[in-house]
């Protein structure tokens, strides 16, 4: 979950990382208070989950708090790389000296994770990674043993930090990696990290973003989801508790386990491209062990995605039965049929392993005029493609 540069801030607070003073606001005439609490001036910064918002005019200085609300109504409304802006944040200003960039990630390819710190900051960090290599350090961090003191030394020193900041620059890394490991995150980014006139380092930007499979520890993370952004089927699917991810094609996908429905994505779109380009519309893992409700909860979230023209049900039975999902498949579409939901997207299902004989004679009895069966995966992926082209 990628974070609103507001919530980072309040994270970095939190964690005693220095920051200056913020507030969020959604409406123009809000920037006047909001401005004279900060001191008569702010920085006034749209609040959108991509970057380049400089660039596009979505950061502005006011110099007043007459100038604030006319700053962010110029600022509210704006599309920055297909984003809205709904919010912005108001900052406490500060006279910069220097700029400096400094994060910690997951590395996924090393299996570790790593800190890159730069003296160039304030700018697009691809940028001096791909124009300027040797002025980003790349320091691996182990799992084991953290940033100590003597590791943030150690990224201060291979970055080449001013002598006169480096102190203090190790104790922010060192509060940084607090961050990321205290909130279960995948990314803790400051950039800038800047050196004031006065000596000061701080936090002047940050992006943060937090691994969802902590939720289960980080119950208060749910606070930070931004909710009116989310996708309502994406939604749906969690308050079910479904692993579903929406895609952008016309095929619903439902299987059990996340290899075979990744290896059902790749047969759907393989077998689409003879007929017209049709894509997967979803990625739905109904787990291992998915009882019947499962599987009609999963239905009934794809069936209510308009972009769906039909769904294939690709199960192979192990822990899951395959009388089970055919029982889910039967139960959904009575539901939905009580419901008074029009219900006319066709389903291929394909059955196979645990009690695959019985679900398959379990859908024959129910004989509903949308489902059909396909003995093969492949046969079965074409099948679909097949109907939702039509």
């Amino acid at each position: 979950m990628d974070l609103f540069e507001y919530q980072a801030r309040d994270l970095f607070a939190k964690h005693d990382v220095p920051v200056l003073a913020g507030e969020v606001i959604d409406t123009p005439e809000a920037a006047r208070e909001v401005t004279e609490r900060l001191g008569g001036r702010a920085v006034v910064k749209a609040q959108v989950k991509t970057g380049g918002r400089g660039k596009a005019g979505g950061v502005k200085l006011a110099s007043d708090p007459d100038d604030a609300v006319e700053k962010a109504r110029q600022i509210l409304g704006m599309d920055i790389k297909g984003h809205t802006v709904h919010k912005v944040m108001l900052a406490q200003t500060a006279e910069i000296a220097e700029e400096y960039y400094v994060s910690f990630l997951l590395d996924r390819a090393n299996r570790t994770f790593l800190a890159m710190a730069s003296v160039e900051g304030g700018m697009d960090i691809e940028e001096v990674a791909a124009t300027k290599p040797e002025a980003l350090a790349k320091i691996p961090v182990d799992a084991v043993e953290g940033v100590t003191e003597a590791k943030a030394r150690e990224i201060v020193e291979a970055a080449k930090f001013p002598a006169e900041v480096a102190d203090k620059v190790v104790e922010v890394v060192q509060k940084l990696w607090t961050v990321f490991v205290k909130e279960d995150a995948l990314l803790v980014e400051v950039n800038p990290l800047v050196k004031t006139a006065g000596g000061d380092v701080l936090a002047l930007d940050g992006k943060v973003s937090l691994d969802a499979n902590a939720a289960f520890r980080q119950s208060h993370h749910a606070d930070l989801e931004d909710k009116a952004a989310a996708d309502p089927l994406e939604a749906a699917a969690k308050a079910k508790g479904l692993n579903y991810v929406k895609l952008d094609g016309q095929v619903g996908i439902i299987g059990n386990g996340a290899g075979l429905v990744m290896s059902t994505l790749d047969v759907v779109a393989y077998a689409g491209e003879n007929h017209g380009g049709v894509k997967p519309a979803n990625f739905l893992d109904i787990g291992g062990g998915a009882s019947a409700e499962v599987m009609a909860n999963g239905l009934e979230v794809i069936l209510g995605d308009p972009d769906v023209k039909s769904v294939f049900v690709n199960v192979f039975g192990g822990i899951t039965a395959c009388d089970a999902v055919a029982n889910g498949i039967v139960q959904a579409l009575e539901l939905l049929k009580s419901k008074g939901e029009n219900v006319d997207k066709p389903l291929v299902v394909r059955l196979d392993g645990n009690n695959a004989e019985l679900g398959r004679k379990i859908l024959n009895d129910a004989d509903h005029p949308l489902v059909q069966q396909v003995d093969t995966m492949d046969g079965a992926a074409e099948r679909a493609a097949e109907l939702a082209a039509k």
